[in-house]
């Protein structure tokens, strides 16, 4: 038990010291770093470069200087990374890479350049038809001209070999990560939501394969441990992300334990497969195309009431908890499809609007009480 105590409060150490955490792995590996927007982003190309893939996902504060750029309707996360950038908290990465999945991001593609000209911005467009031969050609020629934007800023040459590499060492990462979320749900009182949430977040600002090996080490241990037999009632949690710490520990508050998640920041990340044949850019490309119930993504079918349900019957789970980041446009869409899908699905769902930057979660405290005594 002292080992895994170990691996846990280091990856939570990490997760929870970011800027640190990223200074300290430059220090550490001798490796530049080059920033990745939500959600999407080809770190695979960044880390073939022998650069690290930094995940920028917000923050705590969000201060005044971000309202130059942005209005006060913008979603906080982008606003957050605005803020801190400005203040120079990013002048350590050697570039960003911005994605264009909304309105507020592809903003933020031109804000930036005026923002902080000093970072060099590349930006990636992913097509809405991504299913189709042309859409998996233009992705993967989106891919090329950003691997040679990184090769160009870097000043370095990225050989088939190196992505080859880097594309099998995070589709491991994405195998060992696919079996952490499976596993944890079954050790409660080790994987509260708040680790099971920094455990997974600690990823975004450290080497992947360092990353990886602990993740292992982490399941090595718990293989030998006997499953927890708990009152809590279990819930699935969807959305862009679910955060701040002081939101998740109401769940453990109230009897509830997360069985699984579609969070954007977390499972969207590593849930789906790549094929195995074709060329790592091929590959990364078909990733994308089998990448299934996202609001980021074009889906005609809208999936993702299906996929919610379909995890909630596998993990015996009472209900869903919808967790809606103030003014995430394309969340806010999908919301009334889900909710009239759970309603005639006679399944419990509770709407919760947050944000990174709660001053006070006392109303949330009373909702999640509510919920959980629904259930």
């Amino acid at each position: 038990m002292k080992a895994i105590e170990g691996y846990i409060n280091e990856l939570k150490r990490i997760s929870q010291n970011p800027v640190k955490s990223i200074e300290a792995g430059i220090k550490e590996t001798g490796k530049r770093a080059v920033g990745c927007f939500p959600i999407y982003t080809p770190d695979e190309i960044v880390y073939a470069a022998g650069a690290l893939p930094i995940g920028m996902w917000g923050g705590p504060f969000v201060g005044n200087m971000s309202d130059k750029y942005f209005q006060t309707f913008c979603c906080s996360l982008i606003k957050a990374n605005t803020e801190q950038a400005l203040k120079g908290v990013y002048d350590m990465l050697s570039a960003v890479i911005i994605t264009a999945f909304c309105d507020t991001l592809k903003c933020t593609l031109e804000n930036w350049k005026t923002a902080v000209p000093h970072l060099s911005i590349i930006p990636i467009v992913y097509p809405q038809n991504r299913k189709t031969d042309a859409g998996k050609q233009f992705l993967v020629e989106e891919l090329i001209r950003v691997k040679e934007e990184i090769e160009r800023i870097l000043s370095v040459k990225i050989s088939e070999k190196d992505l080859e590499n880097s594309f099998e060492l995070y589709e491991e990462y994405r195998r060992t990560m696919r079996q952490f979320v499976e596993t944890a749900v079954n050790y409660p009182s080790i994987f509260d939501a708040v680790s099971r949430h920094q455990i997974i977040k600690a990823a975004y600002f450290m080497d992947k394969s360092k990353y990886t090996e602990i993740v292992k080490n982490i399941l090595i241990e718990l293989s030998s441990m006997p499953v927890e037999k708990t009152n809590y009632k279990k819930v699935i949690i969807t959305g862009l992300l679910a955060e701040p710490d002081e939101f998740l520990n109401l769940f453990d508050e109230n009897g509830l334990v997360i069985a699984a998640d579609d969070l954007a920041q977390e499972s969207r990340q590593f849930r789906t497969e790549a094929p195995w044949e074709g060329t790592p850019f091929e590959r990364m490309a078909g990733r994308m195309a089998l990448q299934e119930g996202c609001p980021f993504l074009f889906d005609r079918n809208k999936r993702r009431g299906s996929m919610l349900i379909d995890l909630k019957n596998k993990y015996n789970a009472q209900g869903i908890v919808y967790c809606q980041l103030k003014f995430c446009d394309p969340e806010e869409f999908d919301y009334p499809i889900i909710k009239k899908e759970m309603e005639e699905a006679g399944i419990p769902v509770l709407y919760l609007e947050i944000e990174q930057q709660m001053d006070s979660v006392e109303q949330l405290r009373t909702r999640i009480q509510t919920f959980s005594e629904i259930l």
